[in-house]
């Protein structure tokens, strides 16, 4: 392969740390607290969820499909997990119930998509509803407070210079860029959204595979859900909230093809440490929030528009 055609390939992830550098030399100049190792822990540790939604996003989209359903499926993760303690459930087997509760939605999901044939985009719009109203059932409409040190620790803990959601959002991250390119449900995963009907011919059970993402993009949001519960010692029913948008955001900032069939780790994690820098320096500058929503929508659509007609002249 020559280095003109991998550079085309990589110009996302390129283009995305080019944005990612100028950024940070600007706020670095703008603001003298931007540039210190306690705010770049304080980006990572926001930017904690996001990556994690966004990685079981990327095969997701990657496959040719979509999960509308991640953020309210983090918030119902939390919730159960809460109400289970609440119950006086140890922590560990409160947190294995809320996996759970989240990898029957990703199985159910992935069923009605590979089986009854609907559309991923009306199944996880509806499966997002259902996890949110169950949700409110479950707590009531009021957030549930209070939980043990062991249990917070997985949201505000310290392991040597970083925290657990830093370490988790991290090892989601290697695990995805593993699973992508180095086992054949990875690359299943990209031939599913390139031709799934000739994948079929070969033999593959692709309904399985789809199943399969779809509970790993669970098992990403449960993960997100614990963190979120964890850190503010609250599970708030209407927690996660359009954090499905973001992680399309940046898993299409970061050169995963919305058609499917092309997908990069790296780059959707770069896409997250990108907007998470942009809330943190809009933030710092005293930026109010409804002009930052205006400005960081501006910057995706710009840094989209110029990746998809890069790969168009490609």
């Amino acid at each position: 392969m020559s280095i003109r055609i991998k550079m085309q390939k990589m110009f996302p992830q390129l283009l995305l740390t080019g944005v990612l550098l100028l950024l940070i030399v600007i706020l670095s100049i703008t603001s003298e607290y931007f540039l210190s190792w306690e705010n770049f822990r304080n980006i990572l540790d926001q930017s904690s969820v996001h990556i994690l939604l966004a990685i079981g996003m990327t095969f997701v989209i990657a496959s040719g499909g979509i999960d509308l359903s991640v953020g309210n499926l983090a918030a119902l993760s939390g919730v159960v997990m809460a109400v289970a303690m609440k119950q006086d459930i140890g922590v560990f087997p409160a947190v294995l119930l809320g996996y759970f509760v989240a990898l029957l939605f990703g199985l159910i999901n992935g069923l009605i998509v590979s089986y009854i044939k609907i559309s991923p985009f009306i199944t996880t719009l509806a499966s997002m509803s259902i996890a949110r109203g169950f949700a409110l059932i479950l707590t009531g409409g009021v957030s549930i407070y209070g939980f043990s040190t062991t249990f917070k620790f997985w949201g505000t803990g310290s392991i040597g210079p970083i925290n657990p959601p830093i370490l988790l959002s991290l090892i989601f991250s290697i695990l995805g860029i593993f699973l992508l390119a180095k086992t054949l449900w990875g690359k299943y995963s990209l031939a599913l959204g390139g031709n799934g009907e000739a994948l079929r011919y070969t033999g593959v059970n692709v309904g399985l595979y789809r199943i399969s993402i779809y509970c790993f993009s669970a098992i990403c949001a449960a993960t997100a859900g614990l963190i979120m519960t964890a850190r503010l010692n609250s599970a708030a029913p209407l927690a996660g909230a359009t954090y499905e948008l973001d992680a399309i955001a940046a898993v299409v900032l970061g050169g995963t093809s919305m058609k499917g069939g092309k997908a990069s780790i790296i780059g959707t994690f770069i896409a997250c440490l990108t907007l998470g820098v942009i809330r943190n320096g809009l933030t710092m500058l005293a930026v109010p929030t409804y002009y930052q929503l205006v400005i960081t929508g501006s910057i995706i659509l710009a840094a989209i528009i110029i990746s998809e007609l890069r790969s168009r002249e490609a």
